[in-house]
C-alpha cells in the first residue's frame, strides 16, 4: 500500500506522450512537503482545490444570469464542471496528464468575483490606484495567501504546473517566471487544453442559458455561421426532431465542432514541431493547443452576436449593472468600516494593506452575500 502513488506513476502515468506533464518530475511546492503515499502531486491538487471554500462558492456566483434568478442557468460552478470534462476528454485524446489539466480547469475562476465579468471590472476600476484586479491573478492569490486551511504553510501550496497553469496572461511575457522557473512564451499542453476548455464550453452553454431565457431566438441565431453549421449537423442526422430536441442537440453541436477542430489542429501542430518535452511544448514557435484560423474567424463573429444578443441585452445588463452597483458600494463601505469585514480578512489589512484586503474580500463573496450585506448594511438607504 505504500509504494500506490509511485505505482501510479510508474504504470498510471505510462500511456502519457514524451510531451505531458508528469507528476514525478513536478517542479515542487513553494513549501517543501512529503509526497502523499496514495496520491500523486496533482491528484492531492485536486483534492485540496475541491475542498476549499472558495471551489464551493462558486456555486453562488454569477456565470451569464446572477445567481438566484432561475434555477436552471449555469453558474461559475457548473462552468466550472462542464470545462473540467472538457479538458479531461482533450488531455486523454492527446494523451497528456488528465490529473493536471483537471486541476487547472477547477482553480482556474476560484478567484473571480461575484457578479461575471462586470463585477471584475468594477473591481479593477476601483482598484486601478491600487494593482487592479484581474481574475486569473486573483485566482493564483487565492490559493496561494487567501485560503489557508493547512497549520504547516500559507495557502493550498499546490504544485507549481497548476499555479503556473492559471497565469495564462502573463506567460507570453518576456521571461516571465514563477518560483524562478519560466512560465512561457507558450504554457504547458494541459494549461491550453484548461484554457481552450473555459472558451469552448462558455461558447456552447451560454447560448443555452440564453435560448432558456428567451432572450436569445432561433431566428437570430441562424444568422451567425457557426449555429447554421451545428443546425446542419442537427438536421443531417436528425430531420424529425421537435424544436426543443432540435435546439438541445445543436447547442450539442456547437460543443461537437469546437473539439473535432481543437483536436485536429493540435494533432497538425504536434506532428509539426514534435515536442519531445514538456518545455518543448512551451517554447514551440506557436500554441499547440488552439482552433484554426477559420474556426477563429466563425467564433469571432459568433462572439460579437452574443455580446450584441444576450450579454448587452437589457435583461441581462440591468440587472447585472443593479448588482454591480451595489457592489461597488459596498466595497467602498470596507473601506470607510474595515471593522465590519470578517474576522480573518481584518487580520490581513497590515500586512496587504486596507486596499487590497477589501478587494480580496469582496471578490471572495458570492453574489447572495454581497447583495445581503448591501442590504444589512443599508447602503440603499
Amino acid at each position: 500500500m505504500s509504494h500506490a502513488r509511485k505505482d501510479w506513476e510508474s504504470t498510471g502515468e505510462a500511456h502519457l506522450a514524451a510531451y505531458a506533464s508528469r507528476s514525478a518530475e513536478s517542479l515542487g511546492r513553494h513549501h517543501a512537503e512529503s509526497a502523499h503515499p496514495l496520491r500523486s502531486c496533482f491528484a492531492r491538487d485536486r483534492d485540496r482545490i475541491l475542498h476549499s471554500k472558495c471551489f464551493r462558492r462558486l456555486e453562488y456566483k454569477t456565470q451569464v444570469f446572477v445567481n438566484g434568478m432561475a434555477d436552471h442557468y449555469r453558474t461559475r460552478l457548473t462552468h466550472t464542471m462542464e470545462m473540467a470534462a472538457v479538458g479531461r476528454t482533450l488531455a486523454r485524446i492527446l494523451q497528456t496528464n488528465e490529473d493536471l489539466t483537471e486541476c487547472i480547469c477547477l482553480a482556474h475562476d476560484i478567484g473571480h468575483s461575484p457578479f461575471g465579468h462586470a463585477g471584475e471590472d468594477v473591481l479593477d476600476d476601483l482598484m486601478q490606484n491600487a494593482g487592479g484586479f484581474d481574475h486569473n491573478l486573483q485566482s493564483l492569490r487565492s490559493i496561494e495567501v487567501i485560503e489557508s486551511p493547512y497549520p504547516d504553510f500559507q495557502g493550498l501550496n499546490l504544485s507549481w504546473e497548476v499555479r503556473a497553469g492559471l497565469l495564462k496572461h502573463e506567460s507570453h511575457i518576456e521571461g516571465a517566471e514563477l518560483d524562478g522557473h519560466p512560465i512561457g512564451p507558450f504554457q504547458s499542453l494541459e494549461a491550453q487544453i484548461a484554457d481552450i476548455a473555459d472558451d469552448m464550453t462558455y461558447h456552447a452553454h451560454d447560448v443555452d442559458d440564453g435560448l432558456e431565457a428567451g432572450i436569445v431566438t432561433l431566428a437570430q441565431l441562424e444568422q451567425t455561421e457557426f449555429w447554421r453549421m451545428a443546425a446542419a449537423a442537427t438536421r443531417d442526422r436528425y430531420p424529425t426532431l421537435s424544436e426543443d430536441q432540435f435546439l438541445r442537440t445543436t447547442v450539442r453541436n456547437l460543443l461537437e465542432l469546437q473539439m473535432v477542430n481543437v483536436i485536429e489542429h493540435a494533432f497538425q501542430s504536434l506532428e509539426k514541431y514534435n515536442p519531445s518535452i514538456m518545455r518543448d511544448v512551451m517554447s514551440a514557435p506557436a500554441r499547440i493547443v488552439d482552433f484554426t484560423s477559420e474556426m477563429k474567424d466563425i467564433l469571432s463573429e459568433f462572439t460579437a452576436f452574443m455580446f450584441e444578443h444576450l450579454y448587452f441585452h437589457h435583461g441581462v445588463a440591468d440587472a447585472t449593472q443593479s448588482a454591480v452597483g451595489m457592489m461597488r458600494k459596498l466595497f467602498l463601505h470596507y473601506i470607510e468600516h474595515p471593522e465590519t469585514m470578517g474576522r480573518k480578512a481584518r487580520a490581513r489589512i497590515e500586512n496587504e494593506g486596507l486596499w487590497r484586503t477589501a478587494c480580496d474580500y469582496v471578490s471572495g463573496c458570492t453574489d447572495r452575500y454581497a447583495i445581503e450585506e448591501y442590504k444589512r448594511f443599508k447602503l440603499g438607504v
